[in-house]
């Protein structure tokens, strides 16, 4: 059992969670995740570990609460229990200097986003931040991710703050200015942010890496539920990933991928009780 310390609401349907986890805070490396099981029969949610602390024996999980089984965990109050946290998995982030660096997080992804620019600013990385929202609320870290970051350009659907408009404003603002382009660019957030990102860096083979996060069961790779094509190869991301290279994603295969669980979802939300792959959550 792992205890819950804090619940905070940052936004609508969005929470930062910090839950004691001592061996997992030790072991963890950016770019890496946990599977969460609020309690038995219930679901498996991959979580990306947003922030650790190895002394304190904790981690910091950012949790949109869309599907059933995640609005039951964000209504997990301090001092109860998450039944499972197994981790850390996935493959670390890959850190080198490679000099400029644009790094990118859309909504929640931004969470994702943190560990890994922490760890290319102690590289000696020249780093500029895009982070983006539908509005104001739904902008978080900013204040950290300033501090690590040579730039912050934030950017909101309705310009409540920031620039009005969507992150790939301001890196094709970038990727214009030859005294700006970056050696690498790094994405986490909606799969159609991703995927314009990869398209716009294309143009000038810069290196590309996104993060995914499609349906996973199990997290060790055996049920195959988050396979995705990279390039000519099928791989799991949990096991491969969760990181790729960008221009070689199948972003199409992943959205569809993405929408099959759809209509078992919906009844979930709407149900009292719900029963998916033979188990009952109540």
């Amino acid at each position: 059992m792992f205890e819950v310390l804090s619940n905070e609401l940052l936004a609508e349907n969005l929470h930062k969670m910090v839950v004691s986890a001592p061996r997992v805070a030790r072991a963890r490396k950016p770019g890496q995740f946990v599977m969460i099981r609020l309690a038995q029969g219930e679901e498996r949610i991959p979580l990306t570990i947003g922030d650790a602390d190895a002394e304190a024996g904790t981690i910091t999980l950012f949790i949109q609460a869309i599907g059933a089984s995640t609005r039951r965990i964000v209504d997990t109050k301090a001092g109860a229990f998450l039944r499972d946290v197994a981790g850390p998995l996935g493959k670390e982030t890959h850190i080198t200097n490679w000099g400029r660096v644009v790094c990118i997080g859309g909504g929640v992804g931004t969470a994702v986003l943190y560990p890994l620019v922490k760890a290319l600013a102690q590289a000696g990385n020249q780093i500029t931040t895009i982070i983006g929202g539908r509005s104001s609320q739904y902008i978080i870290l900013a204040d950290e991710l300033a501090a690590l970051s040579k730039t912050l350009l934030i950017t909101t659907e309705d310009a409540s703050l920031g620039s009005k408009g969507f992150v790939t404003g301001p890196l094709a603002e970038i990727l214009a200015d030859p005294m700006r382009v970056p050696q690498a660019v790094f994405a986490v957030g909606p799969v159609p942010m991703m995927k314009a990102v990869a398209e716009l860096t294309r143009k000038q083979a810069i290196e590309t890496i996104v993060s995914l996060n499609p349906i996973m069961i199990d997290g060790t790779g055996m049920c195959g539920g988050c396979r995705v094509q990279v390039g000519s190869e099928t791989k799991f991301a949990c096991v491969d990933g969760p990181e790729f290279d960008a221009h070689l994603v199948d972003f199409d295969g992943l959205s569809d991928r993405l929408t099959s669980y759809r209509k078992e979802e919906a009844v979930c939300r709407s149900a009292a009780e719900c029963r998916i792959g033979g188990e009952v959550a109540k």
